[in-house]
């Protein structure tokens, strides 16, 4: 394994600005006065986190800040049925923001010749893409990792979607593989943008068959480890376990004023694997991401490569790169990052070059009304108004 430059973890300082008269009551008049200031100086940021809120889970929280400092906010509880905002340091489900990490592997091994991105799938992988219109002699590396590869969208949540599970409850890669190929192409190799899962899947496969290792393990030791990412886990299929201190994930719905949760159903993280698993938190995330786009994951080369988006929108400057996305904020300036959605939990994380950053979380995913647009505000309001650039 080459290897890549370490990304020192500095722990930047956090002003908890959580909208919770009780909390601010149990801290006493200083503490108070400190989180009333945080709310102040963020008001725009707040206001956003609020109208997300209201349309997203019990709970909903924002890390943000630039290369000067961070901050958290928090609205709702992280727990229903008690007053507990979300902090920045609480372990959730990402959801598909690890395919950022499964990326960053397979860059990594980009870097190290054992793969190249215009490679076809099936010099890997022979045979396993195929069958049912599908060609893995057609289809590169690169299509895998920018979802042009013409996979059909696959989510193998709820269970009944999945493959049949292992006698021990967990999901086998190539299982999994087979079930997202049971739908037939969309598009022709190259042709067109199809977000699955499959993709990511296919890939999970790939970095198992050249490290050697399973791609849970692979993930961790070459990247998680390697950034003193140590509150981030890509834990082995039949570790259900999240770890404390955690947001609680629910499942609910809305209607107007009325809502009703009940907790997230448990399953095992191998139902998603390289396409989904991940647990971080906050703060993990934004070290992660930062140490991606600065270069210190693999090499500028790949970076160069990971950032090639897939046709951006006609006079827009977003798109889709390699596990990550391109975002054109309202300032004028770009983001890069990646969202995620699994059961109990909606996320999204984007970082400027110029050290702004802004992660957020809510605990629950709707299949309908999700509140897409109103994260997009809040995002752009953290990053565009109240993180602003450094001169």
């Amino acid at each position: 394994m080459a290897k890549h430059k370490q990304w020192s973890r500095a722990r930047l300082p956090v002003v908890a600005g959580a909208v919770c008269a009780t909390i601010l009551a149990l801290s006493g008049p200083a503490a108070a006065q400190a989180s009333a200031t945080a709310e102040e100086e963020h008001a725009a940021t707040l206001a956003a986190l609020k109208r997300f809120q209201a349309a997203a889970g019990p709970g909903a929280a924002v890390h943000a800040g630039n290369g000067d400092g961070s901050w958290t906010l928090s609205v709702g509880t992280g727990t229903v049925n008690s007053t507990r905002p979300i902090k920045s340091d609480e372990h959730f489900r990402v959801g598909s923001q690890t395919k950022t990490f499964t990326a960053a592997v397979l860059l990594q091994l980009v870097d190290e010749g054992k793969v190249s991105l215009d490679a076809m799938i099936d010099d890997y992988l022979p045979g396993v893409v195929s069958g049912n219109g599908y060609d893995g002699t057609r289809i590169t590396v690169r299509h895998l990792l920018q979802h042009t590869s013409g996979l059909a969208a696959y989510n193998p949540y709820p269970v009944t979607q999945a493959p049949k599970p292992s006698p021990d409850g967990t999901y086998d890669l190539a299982a999994s593989v087979r079930k997202g190929l049971n739908s037939p192409p969309v598009s022709a190799p190259g042709a067109g943008f199809t977000y699955s899962n499959t993709n990511y899947l296919v890939l999970g496969m790939l970095i198992e068959k050249v490290t050697g290792q399973k791609v849970h393990q692979a993930v961790t030791d070459r990247v998680i480890t390697p950034l003193g990412l140590e509150r981030t886990v890509f834990p082995a299929p039949g570790d259900r376990t999240l770890p404390a201190p955690a947001v609680n994930g629910y499942h609910g719905a809305r209607l107007g004023g009325l809502y009703f949760w009940t907790p997230a159903l448990s399953y095992d993280p191998s139902l998603y694997s390289s396409a989904g698993a991940v647990i971080s938190t906050l703060e993990d995330l934004t070290t992660f991401y930062r140490a991606i786009t600065s270069g210190e994951v693999f090499s500028s080369a790949s970076l160069a490569e990971m950032e090639r988006v897939w046709k951006a929108e006609p006079g827009g400057d977003g798109g889709v790169g390699l596990g990550i996305g391109k975002f054109k904020l309202s300032c004028d300036t770009v983001a890069w990052g990646h969202n995620g959605g699994v059961p109990g939990y909606l996320t999204q994380t984007l970082v400027t070059k110029d050290g702004r950053h802004a992660s957020v979380v809510t605990n629950t995913l709707f299949q309908l009304n999700t509140p897409t647009k109103q994260l997009a505000e809040l995002l752009d309001t953290a990053l565009c108004k109240d993180a602003p650039k450094r001169y």
